[in-house]
């Protein structure tokens, strides 16, 4: 079959050698205004270009994407990427998936082998380490340790995996966190393969998979399904994207940071609305801003809705390839197939977008974001009245000035301290701490005696400072700023205060390589800043405990305490479940709140604390120039950091080379294990499909309000022992101690059906408690969202969740949906959905329903406790078809009204079909 069909392959000559690549400059050439295209849209015409196959890419998709319009269309488009990227937390259940695919072909007499990855996949174990051991210098090595304890089982079937499968890396535990790995390392901004020349793209387990865009690569975060489809040759398919132009002008002012600057723009973007959408940045301002910079912004693509937020390829980019040890052979590579292919950032006057929107970059001011959304901006110095505000609207509480709250004659105080001083440090041993409460006019106040230590406890202390994510520590110059923000408050003898747990965890190992350097890790440590691992960390909520006496006092006296770290997700019980605040910023800010103790306090005006002398430090004492944060990137920042670290990525420590691992193409389910099983969706599936049914007489198992997150519809982080995951475990010998999280769970389906919608911050409104409770409607009694839903499989009744707006917003997290399927739930009915989690309902065989423009649950006066039939799925299902829903009251009234059923395209109404995409593959192989 003839691929070319526009003849437009050409020949490049490089410098090792000539290779084959599809003219876009051929389609300008014969007509076509390719110049007028965004530059992304560009890198998807080339890839269904060279993927062309006239099955799966068509002429029509081609045609599509060549014809794109800036205000959309209804046309769905393929992509194939040239990799996939997984972190651990979501890699362990894709390849669990994979492995019961080549379970399941060898139980119907096929070869298993088979069942392979047809494009690299490099897995990064990063998400499971936690903060159980904090300042001091053993902190790394200790929690190294305690991760090969809990996640022995996962590494052995991760290790298992990286022997069995082709084309299949593992990066162990304790080197990095994926997306910086990627943006450093394994990125290459144009790739060789099989005598072609493309563009680098690719999909990740990760919603901050967009990173990279700052590098110039085209990617976005999927769920594990998809990105198992990808893997096993499956094009992704997507309504062709519309493109937002996002123009920046002038230079970021002294003081302002890439962090200032990224939540400002996703305050921006999700007010103005980009869910969906491609985001292209263009404009003068890029001229001033790093790679780094860039991915800091790409980064948090999925914190202001947008699928990419795209940096076209141009001398910075070049810039840093090079500071990052990238061969000279690549990058010039790179430069000569851009600018011969019209992928070179210039002519950007030409480009049509679908909207513009205008930044100008001198207007950033210091930023912070929360206390629950990352697109809720505030502004430095409105912080203090935010809060204030915050804790009577959101608790109920009336706020207290420090100077005016309950006193304790034992401990010295000064008017308007930044924080309490405490008498000198301890070792931060829970000595037989006392704990005495106070509480003025609604607020609380707590006072704990530890050792020689007494400290003071309000609503508003931090109890939680973490350096923490690829989001900033990928970005020197904020890395550098804090270890300054660090040496200076050394220098001017202040000192983080005693209830603050802090943490340093890099997304590399060329941070600390730089730190050391310049000879500021020191300076962090001293303020308690030891580094603690290479992973997420808090950022995903691996926060690991409070200390004994300050987690007992804020439970017991219900405090509202608050985390600040330098992420990109404070989502509800995300950062720690009694955390209820949680603020995004700067490293520079983590380490300046840690010394302040508290976010009720003005750091433009008031003193973050006082020195010996008692005489006050003001932020702007402490805080670095410009100029000495440079001089010290200048020195320090070298190539030879990067190729030292990266030459032994996929190496590990003893631990992980002397892992002994199963050998053999098919995994040996042990079935005793609770942490891997053999996922139950393909087990003796039938080799045709079964005929769409409507779905009749459905209960709601969920009533649920606006931005329900995945965090909360299956939560990554620590469970107790009274919840129905717990109970398992405990059923199966497993003590507390051992439970590990939900997230390093993700292997077994039995834990993880147990903790859909278990988050504690979840409400559900058919429920008087919150988190993960419901009411089982045929008795009305009030039981876990899992045990009802036993009960209504035995009574063989489907389910539904009636939700808000933006459902399913934030990570991208594949058992939010294989859960929901798990649970028995056939649809959900909402507002508007996240991208991703639309997608993955899909991919399980979920049917995700939307309610017309102008409709909501309320309007239409559902309650949920209805009795629910779906009519018109049955009979001639088509793209984004109107179905009419029946609900049936307590008292006999029926409600009938029209819903969009989100199948977006005609492949997706395939994969729901066959009761998910993997189906629809694993049939697709048996019919071979």
């Amino acid at each position: 079959m003839e691929k070319d069909i526009f003849k437009v392959k050409k020949t490049l000559q490089t410098n090792d050698g000539n290779y084959t690549y599809y003219s876009l400059t051929e389609l300008q050439n014969n007509g076509y205004e390719i110049e007028k295209l965004p530059f992304s849209i560009r890198i998807l015409l080339e890839n269904a270009l060279r993927n062309y196959d006239g099955f799966s890419v068509t002429e029509e998709n081609i045609k599509t994407l060549l014809n794109w319009k800036p205000k959309g269309t209804d046309k769905d488009i393929p992509f194939k990427p040239a990799r996939v990227l997984m972190q651990d937390f979501t890699g362990v259940p894709a390849v669990v998936d994979i492995a019961s695919l080549r379970a399941e072909v060898a139980r119907k007499g096929k070869n298993p082998d088979a069942i392979n990855p047809l494009v690299p996949v490099d897995l990064v174990i990063d998400h499971s380490v936690q903060v159980d051991y904090f300042g001091t210098e053993e902190s790394y090595s200790r929690n190294m340790d305690e991760e090969y304890k809990r996640n022995k089982e996962r590494y052995q079937f991760l290790k298992w995996a990286q022997n069995s499968f082709d084309n299949f890396s593992v990066v162990p535990p304790g080197m990095g966190i994926c997306h910086q790995i990627n943006l450093e390392y394994l990125s290459k901004g144009v790739i060789k393969r099989n005598e072609e020349i493309f563009p680098d793209t690719l999909v990740g387990t990760d919603s901050h998979t967009p990173m990279v865009n700052g590098i110039g690569v085209v990617a976005w975060g999927v769920g594990g399904i998809e990105a198992e489809a990808a893997i096993l040759g499956q094009p992704l398919y997507f309504i062709m994207p519309e493109v937002i132009g996002l123009k920046l002008t002038g230079k970021l002012p002294l003081g302002s940071t890439a962090t200032d600057l990224v939540l400002t723009i996703a305050n921006l973007l999700r007010k103005f609305g980009v869910v969906g959408k491609f985001v292209e940045v263009f404009g003068s301002g890029l001229a001033d801003l790093s790679v780094p910079d860039r991915a800091t912004i790409g980064n948090m693509s999925p914190e202001f809705g947008s699928t990419i937020t795209y940096f076209p390829i141009d001398d910075k980019t070049l810039e840093y390839m090079r500071k990052s040890n990238r061969s000279e052979m690549q990058i010039s590579l790179v430069e000569k197939y851009c600018k011969t292919n019209m992928l070179w950032r210039e002519n950007e006057d030409k480009i049509t977008y679908t909207d513009v929107l205008e930044l100008d970059l001198s207007t950033i001011e210091p930023t912070v974001a929360g206390p629950k959304r990352p697109q809720d901006k505030i502004l430095l110095k409105d912080f203090k009245n935010t809060f204030i505000d915050l804790l009577h609207t959101s608790f109920n509480r009336k706020y207290i000035q420090p100077e005016d709250r309950e006193s304790e004659s034992s401990i010295t105080r000064f008017d308007n301290e930044g924080g309490d001083l405490p008498v000198p440090k301890s070792e931060k041993k829970p000595l037989n701490a006392e704990i005495e409460a106070k509480e003025k006019d609604g607020m609380k106040t707590v006072w704990i005696t530890r050792g020689d230590e007494k400290f003071m406890l309000s609503d508003g202390s931090v109890a939680i400072a973490a350096i923490t994510s690829c989001t900033n520590t990928s970005n020197p110059f904020v890395m550098i700023g804090a270890g300054l923000v660090a040496r200076k408050a050394r220098e001017r003898g202040i000192d983080v205060k005693p209830w603050v747990k802090t943490s340093l965890a890099p997304g590399s190992k060329v941070v600390t390589d730089y730190l050391e350097k310049a000879d500021l890790m020191k300076d962090l440590e001293a303020l308690d800043f030891h580094l603690v691992g290479y992973g997420c960390t808090s950022c995903i909520g691996n926060s690991g405990p409070l200390e004994p006496k300050i987690s007992k006092a804020v439970d017991d006296y219900n405090l509202i305490v608050s985390s600040v770290l330098s992420g990109n997700r404070n989502f509800e019980a995300r950062i720690h479940p009694q955390v209820k605040m949680n603020f995004l910023m700067s490293p520079m800010l983590v380490v300046a709140y840690a010394i302040a103790g508290r976010v009720d306090i003005d750091l433009t005006t008031e003193p973050i604390s006082y020195d010996s002398n008692q005489e006050p430090v003001y932020l702007k004492d402490i805080w670095p120039t410009d100029d000495e944060i440079n001089e010290i990137l200048n020195r320090v920042l070298s190539p030879t950091d990067f190729a030292k670290n990266y030459g032994e990525i996929f190496e590990g420590n003893e631990i992980w080379k002397n892992l002994e691992v199963p050998i053999g193409k098919l995994y040996d389910w042990d079935k005793d294990s609770t942490y891997i099983k053999e996922i139950p969706f393909f087990h003796n599936i039938s080799a045709q499909t079964e005929p769409l049914q409507d779905i009749e007489n459905a209960r709601t198992l969920l009533v649920l309000g606006d931005s329900v997150t995945t965090d909360h519809i299956s939560p990554a982080g620590a469970f107790s022992e009274n919840s129905a995951a717990g109970k398992y475990l405990l059923s199966k010998g497993v003590q507390k101690e051992n439970f590990n999280s939900y997230g390093s769970r993700r292997g077994n389906d039995e834990v993880m059906v147990r903790g859909t919608f278990a988050n504690v911050r979840i409400k559900n409104k058919l429920a008087k408690q919150e988190g993960g409770y419901t009411s089982y409607l045929l008795s009305g009694e009030e039981m876990s969202v899992y045990d009802a839903s036993v009960k209504y499989k035995e009574a063989q009744i489907p389910l539904l969740v009636l939700a808000g707006k933006e459902y399913g917003s934030g990570s991208s997290r594949d058992w939010a949906a294989k859960g929901t399927f798990l649970l028995g739930i056939k649809a959900v009915l909402a507002e508007s959905y996240e991208r991703i989690h639309r997608s993955n309902l899909v991919g399980l065989g979920v049917l995700p329903l939307q309610y017309k423009e102008g409709d909501t649950a309320e309007k239409l006066g559902l309650t949920g406790k209805e009795i629910f039939s779906i009519t018109g799925i049955a009979n001639d299902i088509t793209p984004l078809k109107e179905i009419e829903i029946t609900a049936k009251s307590e008292n006999g009234k029926e409600i009938k009204f029209l819903v969009i059923a989100r199948l977006d395209s005609l492949i997706e109404i395939e994969y729901y079909r066959n009761g998910g995409i993997l189906q629809y593959v694993l049939r697709q192989f048996l019919e071979k």
